[in-house]
Order: C-alpha cells, then sequence, then structure tokens
C-alpha cells in the first residue's frame, strides 16, 4: 500500500501536479499543465475578441494571446528548485529581449550592441534573477498576489515599445491577464465538494490577495509597483505626445498638400530643357 501511494505521488510530480500532503486524483492544487491550459484558454479568447472585436492588427493580437498562454507560469517562480522554475525562467529570459527589440531601435543601438544587450539580458535573468528565487523567495508569497501582476504588466509595458499606445496598454493587459488566471484557479482549487457540501481548505486566499503576512515584502512590492508606474506613467507621456504630434503632421498633409511651386528653375535644368542646336 505504501508502495502504491508512493508512485501515485511521483506520477503526479512528474505530471506537473505538486501533490504535497494530497492522494492521487485529489490534488491540493493545480499543476504547471492546469495552469498553462488555463491561461491559453484566456489568451486566444482574449486575442481573438481584440482581433475581431475591437480591430486590433492579426499580428498584435496573436503576440497577445502568447504572452497571456506564457504568463500563466509567472506565479510558480516561486516554486523552489524544479519544473516551474526552471521553464518559466527560461521563457521569460527569452521573451524580454525580444520585446525590447525597439526599444534598443529607440536607443540607438547598432545590431551588435542589440546583440550584445539581448545576451546580457537573457543572462541576468537567466541565471540572476533565478538564484535569487530559489534563495529567497517563499511558496505563496508575495509572488501570488494581485501587486505582483501589476508589477509584470509594468515591466512588460516598459520593455515593449510601439507606435501605437493602445498596442502597448493590450500586450502589457495579456500579462496581467495571464498571470491573474493562475491566481484565479489557485483559489478554485483550494475550494472542494466534502461530504455535507463545498470545503475551504487552508491555503484559500493565499493567491488572490493584496498583501501577505509578512511585513517587508508588502513594502518591496507595493514600492516596486509604485516606482515602475511612475517610470511606466512618463514613458506614456511621451509616447502618446509623439503619436498625437505624429498624427497632426499626417492631418496636416493630407488637409494642406503641397501646392508651392518653384519660380525659378536652376542653372543646370535650364541648360537641359533648352533645344539643342548643330552648328552649321
Amino acid at each position: 500500500m505504501a508502495t502504491a501511494d508512493y508512485g501515485s505521488r511521483v506520477c503526479a510530480v512528474r505530471n506537473g501536479f505538486r501533490a504535497e500532503g494530497a492522494l492521487a486524483g485529489n490534488r491540493a492544487v493545480p499543476g504547471f499543465r492546469a495552469h498553462i491550459i488555463g491561461s491559453s484558454i484566456m489568451g486566444g479568447g482574449y486575442g481573438a475578441a481584440a482581433w475581431y472585436l475591437g480591430g486590433m492588427p492579426p499580428m498584435t493580437a496573436a503576440l497577445g494571446a502568447g504572452l497571456c498562454a506564457a504568463s500563466g507560469m509567472l506565479p510558480d517562480l516561486d516554486s523552489g528548485e524544479g519544473v516551474p522554475l526552471k521553464e518559466t525562467v527560461g521563457v521569460a529570459a527569452a521573451i524580454i529581449p525580444m520585446l525590447m527589440i525597439q526599444r534598443f531601435q529607440q536607443w540607438g543601438l547598432p545590431l551588435e550592441g542589440m546583440i550584445l544587450a539581448a545576451a546580457a539580458i537573457y543572462a541576468t535573468v537567466r541565471f540572476g534573477l533565478a538564484w535569487l528565487l530559489e534563495n529567497y523567495s517563499k511558496h505563496r508569497g508575495m509572488l501570488h498576489s494581485v501587486p505582483a501582476a501589476a508589477i509584470a504588466g509594468q515591466i512588460t509595458f516598459l520593455a515593449f515599445v510601439s507606435t501605437e499606445p493602445l498596442h502597448r496598454y493590450f500586450i502589457a493587459g495579456a500579462v496581467v491577464l495571464g498571470f491573474l488566471s493562475h491566481l484565479v484557479l489557485d483559489e478554485i482549487w483550494a475550494v472542494r465538494q466534502g461530504l455535507f457540501g463545498p470545503k475551504v481548505k487552508k491555503s484559500f486566499g493565499t493567491a488572490l490577495k493584496f498583501a501577505g503576512p509578512d511585513v517587508w515584502p508588502n513594502l518591496v512590492a507595493y514600492g516596486i509597483v509604485v516606482a515602475l508606474g511612475a517610470i511606466a506613467a512618463g514613458d506614456a507621456h511621451s509616447t502618446e505626445r509623439m503619436a498625437n504630434y505624429r498624427q497632426h503632421m499626417e492631418h496636416s498633409a493630407r488637409v494642406y498638400p503641397q501646392t508651392y511651386q518653384p519660380q525659378y528653375q536652376p542653372p543646370q535644368q535650364q541648360q537641359y530643357q533648352q533645344p539643342y542646336q548643330f552648328r552649321r
């Protein structure tokens, strides 16, 4: 009996489910696969609605759908060593430099500089962030919270630059939506059907929260939210001002076309326009 129970637990872990204290078929929390499926469904609906109803370009809508699906893994950054942490950090390290391509161009970096900057960001996220999370994060801490979802959206907003401000909000919203889908699934899994009705587990309320029991993680999380919010607000104001200026120039070019004609011709053009005369 003990051998069968141990085997069921190993199979559950391999399938991406954390089966701590749970029997096979009665898992305490949704696993890695369940979160990916849930965020993928949310991302597909989000992208399809933006394209079909909101007139979003197909490529932008597809990017938002993919980021929403991938963001369903982000809260599991605090899960410690294992598949969720490795997969999530690897995906984030690969996606962030790609989102910053236009930001690199805005900074005036040459191609070689873009490659070096992307490699540096990848190494920082893949190894530096992973080390910090493995050693200092706490499972179901502030990474499982609404402020953490806001931080993920703010980082995406700052990384992704577009000449259309609405596209930036759409992409950042996709990351926030995927992040929140993970938290909502965790809360749903915390309620189960018992013999005399639904039962609420002790983990209920530890995912979709605004603050944790510890003071310092709360202060750090909200400090990051305020700092990134101020930077994002300034960047958004600059982007929208440039977009308005561009639209104004395009409108002026359509309404007031160039009608001025030069009253003289350059000497070189006059020479070519004179009829050629043969000498006798």
